[in-house]
């Protein structure tokens, strides 16, 4: 008996053809994950089940809810049905979340605005969503805000009001793929702990297959509006039959080969150093004491070399790479570049800065989308003191663009008319244009489709052989920084607790914390263990 039967579901808005045919069904107790890339049709088909599709939209087939077509039901009548019977998870918390209303007051809405309850007792059952969430009372009362909270704390509390009221299907729309590996993992936990004592079904939406192959019972793969391939979750990784899933599934697990670092001769020397933070007042005539985010931190990152940092949120990667940029002063210690300090007394040291540059996580964020390509990715001739003019500078535009892939002609075009994996090759030649002696890729790769992604960092590794690249990597996606560095450094807490080659590290750490990250971080399955598993069965 299905709990959710999607049959043939076709929609097109403004004539354009969105989903065509699609047939997939979720039953209680039962957690189906759709994967696929952008623009595969994933979100559309969650949201056709929501029945928050535009009003522009057409649809043709059936979507059946526990005997409901959502297709003919009035909006009235689904306004009864959303947070009742099927709940919504979505992927960016604070967005999901008002952030001048408290978490308490955020998850009993759902159950007033269903009248289920009384007011007292809506915060009751509020209190219960959350401390079964993770959220217990005596560290996160109902009183607090959305602010107060982490990335992974927010989640609980959208995943809190989306079972408030124990609804019969829960759709989760990649609802981890801005966090780190281990509250990811947590997560995950948390939403099959919610599927086995509930009994609720799980639609799982996901363009990395790595993420669900041991949580989901079945996966659907989804190209351009269709479903191409579905099946229980073993059996269809182990016979893979469409030429797309046997490439999403390569792609997640993508590893690009490396030029050898040449002999070591250090470039960036960070030594000491210690990044402090002013806290506010908790009396009116007392110290106002400090956070210290970056503690003591030391490291040599040698000419040609590729060094990857990892840690979870708030360890103090983004404090020590605005540091190193001359972004944020220092209280204590010193980075040298090429042997020359990033700061002058309190100043940042602009012939220093010149042979840095940065390519940012959200590619399309870190453009304006008012200028062409061509300025675009000569900003950083601005910090030169005499920048290449006429023919040179077209020369170099061209030069830059056409080593990341890109044409000469697509400079006179806006941000808009690339894809995500385009802008983010954009972003890159605008780091390249200056040929810098160092780049920082600050999560450069976190919010790009897996096979994006691998290209991007096949390119990354063919840069690294025409340029001699030399990087510090910074991200939290562990199966990204073992393909593309040489040595890695793990954060905790404003500290270095490790370093090291980057496959020594990997495959034996040493500190606790290191191991629970790597414990932590999602992996493809072991397709020869799975066909003998298979085979016995």
């Amino acid at each position: 008996m299905s709990l959710l039967s999607i049959e043939n579901l076709s929609l097109s808005i403004h004539r354009f053809d969105i989903l065509a045919d699609v047939s997939l069904s979720v039953a209680p107790g039962e957690i189906v994950a759709v994967t696929g890339e952008s623009g595969s049709g994933k979100s559309m088909t969650a949201l056709a089940v929501m029945g928050l599709l535009p009003d522009s939209a057409s649809t043709r087939g059936r979507i059946d809810l526990d005997g409901t077509d959502i297709l003919k039901t009035p909006e009235p009548g689904m306004c009864a049905i959303r947070g009742q019977r099927v709940g919504m998870v979505f992927q960016e918390p604070m967005t999901a979340l008002n952030p001048v209303k408290t978490i308490g007051d955020q998850v009993a809405e759902t159950i007033l605005v269903h009248k289920a309850m009384t007011p007292a007792k809506a915060l009751d059952r509020a209190r219960e969503m959350l401390d079964r969430v993770g959220l217990p009372a005596d560290r996160f009362p109902l009183s607090r805000y959305p602010h107060e909270l982490s990335g992974g704390q927010r989640q609980r509390v959208v995943i809190a009001m989306a079972i408030a009221l124990r609804p019969k299907l829960l759709i989760a729309d990649e609802p981890t793929t801005a966090l780190d590996v281990t509250t990811q993992a947590q997560i995950l936990d948390l939403l099959k702990g919610l599927v086995a004592d509930y009994g609720m079904g799980l639609l799982m939406i996901t363009h990395d297959l790595a993420v669900v192959a041991d949580m989901a019972d079945r996966i659907v793969v989804m190209r351009n509006g269709e479903v191409v391939e579905q099946g229980p979750t073993a059996d269809l990784l182990v016979n893979m039959q469409h030429p797309y899933t046997r490439m999403l599934f390569a792609a997640s697990g993508h590893q690009v080969s490396l030029p050898p670092p040449p002999a070591p001769v250090p470039l960036l020397q960070v030594q000491n150093v210690h990044r402090d933070y002013r806290l506010s007042r908790t009396r009116l005539f007392g110290d106002p004491g400090y956070f210290r985010a970056v503690n003591d931190v030391s490291f040599t990152l040698n000419r040609g070399e590729r060094l990857g940092l990892v840690g979870e949120s708030g360890c103090g990667k983004s404090t020590l790479t605005r540091a190193i940029l001359g972004l944020e002063n220092i209280q204590h210690g010193q980075i040298l570049l090429d042997g020359q300090p990033v700061f002058t007394g309190h100043k940042p040291n602009l012939a220093v800065r010149r042979k840095m540059q940065v390519v940012f996580q959200d590619p399309f964020g870190s453009f304006n989308p008012r200028h062409r390509v061509d300025r675009l990715i000569t900003e950083p001739f601005h910090l030169l003191v005499s920048p290449p003019t006429g023919t040179a500078r077209q020369d170099a535009i061209a030069e830059a663009l056409t080593a990341v892939g890109l044409r000469p002609q697509d400079a006179q075009k806006y941000i808009h008319e690339f894809s995500g994996g385009q802008r983010q090759r954009i972003a890159i030649a605008r780091a390249l244009i200056t040929r810098p002696d160092l780049i920082l890729f600050d999560e450069a790769v976190s919010a790009l489709d897996v096979s994006v992604r691998a290209q991007i960092l096949d390119l990354m590794a063919e840069l690294c052989t025409a340029y001699d690249l030399t990087y510090l990597f910074i991200s939290h996606d562990l199966s990204v920084v073992r393909t593309v560095t040489d040595r890695v450094l793990v954060m905790q807490a404003g500290q270095i607790v490790e370093a090291g080659e980057t496959a020594d590290v990997f495959t034996n750490p040493q500190h606790p914390y290191t191991q629970t990250l790597i414990a932590a971080a999602p992996q493809l399955p072991d397709l020869e263990a799975l066909q003998r598993r298979q085979s016995h069965v």
